[in-house]
């Protein structure tokens, strides 16, 4: 199997090479990574259990998906690609914003990303991947900053980072439109 990649940048989002992914979050490391936000037409939010044998923040709870381009992987297209291959799903997604955070996670990693922000609308089944997802749910807005609030460590710290700032993105610029 071949070794994954990440693509390293600077606060710009300027490429500055490749490492390998487990290296980049050892060394904590500055990469690409993306994050994908789903809501179906009741307004509530896709979130899905990381399987418990993933390389950190396993068992945790989530959005849709998130991951890494690859090396010469426009963002957008690896978005799809990953959505896919982790939710087994295929919708529309519209870029959000990006932001940087780095947040030290399990298995004694750091998660240093610029992570660019998708979102998009789902209805349907979720034949999720049960390698990367062992539950999925839907939930609103306010029952998931309750859950927030009353058991944050349930939750991957990506998630929490992005969680009100996708909210408001959403609210400003979704209301009533598909996407």
């Amino acid at each position: 199997m071949q070794e994954e990649r990440v693509i390293l940048v600077d606060e710009n989002d300027e490429p500055l090479g490749e490492m390998e992914k487990m290296q980049a979050h050892r060394t904590g490391a500055l990469h690409r990574a993306f994050s994908i936000f789903l809501f179906n037409k009741k307004g509530e939010m896709l979130l899905q259990k990381r399987a418990d044998d993933k390389y950190h923040s396993g068992g945790l709870w989530t959005n849709a998906c998130c991951s890494h381009p690859r090396p010469g992987e426009e963002i957008a297209e690896a978005a799809r690609r990953r959505l896919m291959e982790e939710m087994g799903i295929e919708t529309r997604l519209q870029k959000a914003f990006h932001f940087i955070y780095k947040t030290r996670v399990s298995n004694n990693l750091t998660e240093h990303e610029l992570d660019h922000i998708f979102t998009g609308e789902f209805d349907g089944p979720v034949p999720f991947n049960p390698d990367e997802v062992s539950e999925i749910c839907f939930k609103t807005p306010a029952e998931i900053r309750k859950w927030l609030n009353t058991h944050p460590e349930q939750f991957t710290e990506w998630f929490r980072l992005a969680f009100e700032r996708v909210l408001s993105w959403h609210q400003q610029h979704m209301n009533g439109k598909n996407v």
